[in-house]
């Protein structure tokens, strides 16, 4: 996956507007309505970098048993996340979605440990982000 990472992050935002369009408001780049969500530079640039992170999340979890995100990074990330209004139902949301996206990716290899083993480290690289999200 991480080889056509730019293509399957964009489809996990893509995912994620389907679910819950309302969400696109939390994306100052995304406020020009007439420009097509697939051609955003931003959004693309954007959904590639956060997929990166969440499968580099995966590979920590299994290898090291645990997901660790730099401090300087995951200050950033909390801010970032607190100033646009994230809430739980948002990272509920952005899971389903990067599930049925990693599903979607490789489905000779899905199961039921396999969406539970990136759901795990999805959930721990959250936690670390929530624990920045403060004013």
């Amino acid at each position: 996956m991480k080889k056509n990472s730019g293509e399957w992050g964009l489809k996990f935002f893509l995912r994620i507007f389907e679910i819950a369009p309302s969400a696109k408001k939390l994306f100052s780049f995304l406020k020009e309505p007439n420009a097509p969500l697939e051609q955003n530079p931003k959004l693309k640039t954007h959904a590639k970098t956060v997929f990166v992170m969440t499968c580099e999340a995966a590979v920590q979890l299994r290898k090291a048993g645990k997901v660790v995100v730099r401090e300087s990074s995951l200050k950033k990330l909390g801010a970032t996340h607190f100033k646009y209004g994230v809430v739980d139902e948002h990272f509920e949301v952005t899971k389903f979605a990067l599930l049925e996206t990693i599903k979607e990716a490789v489905p000779e290899m899905w199961s039921t440990e396999m969406k539970n083993a990136w759901g795990e480290a999805y959930e721990q690289l959250v936690a670390a982000i929530k624990t920045e999200m403060k004013p």
